[in-house]
């Protein structure tokens, strides 16, 4: 009777530290669809209260395993934004050349961008197309990391306030997978 109840209670912790690891996630990043990135707000509450310019924006560390391509997308569609503040439809991403974070910025016409500690963190989703290099790079990416303001690149990490956590779903091993079989996997259960 011992071993059920210390089973129940691992699955029971195990599942209470899942759900807790979630909590903390402010931004789902998607790339399942080829050559695009598309970020989306969780319901998850900031960690800090803060105020700056999104001209500097939020920064996604650790989002490239190895120094990322070095890019600038003022393209992207959607309204993705901090959830104190209207989006302005135009976010941005960028990442510096040898940094390892992403970075989106312009997303807003405040004058500031806020977040409050405690409250919901950031609010719509964007889409951006990328080349087929900066995609692949893009697909090489850690699976989670910390989410930074204000910061553009690893080097303003220092002076940047914590917010919370991002999470790439499905994970990257995911789509390799299903790139590499997956689909005729499928094709032959039908």
């Amino acid at each position: 009777m011992d071993s059920i109840k210390r089973g129940i209670f691992a699955t029971t912790a195990l599942a209470f530290v899942a759900s807790g690891a979630q909590a903390d996630d402010l931004l789902f990043v998607d790339l399942s669809v080829a050559n695009q990135i598309t970020i989306t707000a969780t319901a998850g509450l900031s960690a800090a209260t803060v105020s700056g310019s999104d001209s500097l924006g939020f920064l996604l560390a650790d989002f490239f395993n190895s120094a990322g391509p070095g890019l600038i997308d003022s393209g992207g569609t959607g309204d993705l934004t901090s959830a104190a503040n209207l989006s302005d439809s135009t976010p941005g991403l960028f990442n510096s050349s040898g940094s390892f974070g992403l970075n989106v910025w312009t997303y807003t016409n405040d004058a500031t961008s806020d977040f409050t500690a405690g409250q919901i963190a950031f609010s719509g989703s964007a889409t951006w197309a990328l080349d087929p290099a900066d995609y692949a790079a893009a697909l090489d990416n850690g699976v989670s990391g910390d989410i930074y303001f204000a910061a553009d690149s690893d080097d303003d990490i220092a002076g940047a306030t914590l917010l919370g956590t991002w999470t790439t779903i499905p994970a990257p091993s995911s789509l390799a997978l299903l790139g590499l079989g997956g689909v005729a996997a499928i094709r032959r259960r039908r």
